[in-house]
């Protein structure tokens, strides 16, 4: 799967950035030094790291699937499988396949735009939570600060508990948004 390029043919944040630009989406970067993983990210733009939106390409035989999630979890593909009713073969794609497929952006600075690419999306719910989400902008230097409604707005995903529960089995509960 080759991605489309913009009517520009810009890549990484700049293609981000004239993409939500292009629909009218509040939103604010923050320029900083590289950053490879979601704690530094989180460092590098004073959030707490539940408030960062990683995504995480997913593949299912040669289709990609999105999962947005707080930073500090980790997905639990089998909710995201039985959420979007794909295949057993749904898996994490490899840094080599998102460097093929997905090379408009830097590998590991995907940013939870689904309608980008475009590819089927879900997001967490505990990302709703929060006034703003921090979330990669398409390389490893910028990062987007956008609310939760506007990416629902722009993506269309899905929504869903879709992370591994902490190891204490009654936790999730409590940390999910409704009173």
């Amino acid at each position: 799967m080759a991605t489309r390029e913009t009517s520009t043919g810009r890549r990484g944040f700049d293609a981000v950035e004239e993409w939500l630009e292009a629909r009218g989406v509040r939103h604010s970067v923050i320029e900083h030094e590289p950053t490879m993983t979601a704690q530094e990210q989180a460092r590098a733009t004073d959030v707490e790291l539940s408030s960062v939106a990683k995504t995480i390409a997913l593949r299912d035989h040669g289709e990609y699937v999105m999962a947005v999630i707080p930073a500090g979890r980790r997905v639990d593909e089998s909710r995201v499988r039985s959420v979007l009713g794909r295949s057993a073969h749904l898996r994490l794609a490899t840094e080599q396949e998102m460097a093929e497929d997905l090379d408009r952006f830097e590998v590991g600075a995907l940013p939870p735009f689904g309608p980008m690419l475009p590819v089927p999306e879900i997001v967490d719910v505990r990302l709703l939570r929060h006034e703003t989400v921090v979330c990669a902008g398409g390389d490893h230097r910028h990062s987007l600060v956008v609310e939760p409604r506007e990416l629902l707005r722009i993506a269309e995903p899905r929504v869903a508990d879709i992370c591994r529960p902490e190891s204490d089995a009654h936790s999730r509960f409590h940390e999910l948004p409704w009173p």
